[in-house]
């Protein structure tokens, strides 16, 4: 069974924030029954209400649920809290959610294993309070996870070796490309612990990944990112997630145009 197309709804953020209707009206318009919410707990209810009218469903979301504050979407840090598990969980029950995922932690945390260790010992606790509500728990990497490595193994491995089997996984395929990992090998080596992947291309232009956000993202299929081979290779994979996190073009072209490619693989 093909794997459930969805998007990041991060790469929409601006829209989003501005008018939330509107924004899910357009996504629905192009083509996606489904979406994955980034701080869904402060809108848990509008967010649900919109979704419901559009006919969008949120079987996955992003959380924080090994950092005690937010971490900015370059790897900052903040002294901002965030919710904590529980209220992660009643906003995720309230979204009809079914996984929640970590969207990565502090590059500054991934310098030795005992950081490692203390981020699996975190999302395992999570996973322990999902488990009883019927939920689960996954991380997601972006490049500094797996550009760390320990033994010869990457970060993003090593933890995956120390995660309770009930936590998941979603690899973002271009930051495994942008940390010179190979993405299908990558994903072969998880193996099953992989649900769910961000599907996002880029050229990997040396100039245009230099600063964040990195300006050579483009739309699924047109990059350099073995996106269709890394799909393949995922043997467990519930969930496709578009998603850019920075994109010169009309944002919606470009989710359509990487909804289209994993339509069009789905069909052959």
């Amino acid at each position: 069974m093909p794997a459930l197309a969805s998007v990041q709804l991060f790469t929409v953020k601006d829209a989003l924030e501005a008018d939330l209707d509107s924004t899910l009206a357009e996504v629905a318009r192009r083509g996606f029954t489904a979406v994955e919410p980034y701080d869904f707990v402060r809108r848990a209810e509008p967010l649900a209400a919109a979704l419901s009218t559009h006919g969008l469903a949120a079987l996955t979301g992003h959380a924080f649920l090994a950092s005690e504050s937010f971490v900015n979407p370059d790897g900052s840090g903040t002294k901002i809290p965030v919710p904590t598990p529980d209220e992660v969980f009643d906003a995720a029950d309230t979204l009809g959610m079914g996984t929640v995922i970590d969207p990565y932690t502090e590059p500054a945390r991934w310098q030795n294993r005992e950081q490692v260790e203390e981020t699996a010992r975190l999302l395992n606790a999570a996973a322990e309070i999902a488990a009883a509500r019927g939920l689960r728990v996954g991380y997601h990497n972006h490049a500094h996870e797996l550009e760390a490595q320990f033994d010869g193994v990457t970060g993003l491995e090593l933890l995956a070796q120390l995660l309770d089997p009930r936590v998941v996984l979603e690899v973002d395929l271009y930051w495994a490309a942008r940390a010179g990992v190979d993405p299908v090998a990558l994903l072969e080596r998880l193996g099953d612990r992989v649900v769910a992947v961000h599907v996002k291309d880029g050229t990997l232009d040396p100039e245009a990944i230099a600063a964040y956000p990195p300006a050579d993202q483009v739309p699924a299929g047109t990059g350099v990112v073995p996106l269709e081979d890394a799909l393949a290779a995922a043997s467990a994979l519930e969930f496709a997630v578009v998603e850019f996190d920075a994109y010169a073009g009309d944002l919606f072209d470009g989710i359509e145009q990487s909804r289209r490619f994993l339509d069009e693989r789905a069909a052959r």
